[in-house]
């Protein structure tokens, strides 16, 4: 049976300073992600992630950027490259994703490909905004709330074409 997780997303993103999450890390995995719609408040995301794939539905965010709405359903991997290619022209990210452990929750670093390659992003998943949480030593300056980092964003305006 493959469930749908329903849940209100709490998560705050850093840039990383360093690469020393390579070492820490307990897995890493490819991930390719296509995006159906990307409307203001509302993104459908196709997302292959080694042999599995999976929908995901999100809502807006709050005022600080750390809150929305997530629904996430696995799926099949044919269903999945089936609706990838639904997805936005031109509108895939490709990244690797490596867990880190830290305390007790599980940073997710993402080495970006493509159009946002150079662009390495931690976020932790938290179970309240006022979680605390043990920051790894790669942790660089935080970056929640800040739309530019959103996936969805960086398909639409790649790190690379950034002009800072």
């Amino acid at each position: 049976m493959i469930l749908a997780l329903m849940a209100q997303e709490i998560e705050r993103k850093f840039l990383v300073s360093d690469d020393s999450y390579r070492q820490l890390a307990t897995s890493h995995s490819r991930i390719v992600q296509g995006y159906i719609s990307t409307q203001r408040g509302r993104t459908v995301r196709v997302r292959i992630r080694g042999d599995k794939g999976y929908l995901t539905i999100k809502g807006a965010s709050d005022a600080r950027g750390m809150s929305r709405f997530e629904w996430e359903k696995e799926i099949s991997l044919p269903e999945a490259e089936q609706l990838m290619l639904l997805s936005e022209p031109g509108a895939r990210i490709e990244k690797i994703r490596y867990l880190v452990p830290s305390g007790r929750h599980t940073f997710e670093v993402d080495e970006f490909f493509g159009e946002n390659l150079g662009l390495v992003i931690a976020e932790v998943e938290l179970s309240s905004e006022d979680d605390p949480f043990l920051s790894p030593p790669f942790l660089g300056r935080e970056v929640t709330g800040d739309v530019r980092y959103y996936n969805s964003q960086l398909m639409l305006h790649p790190y690379n074409s950034w002009k800072e």
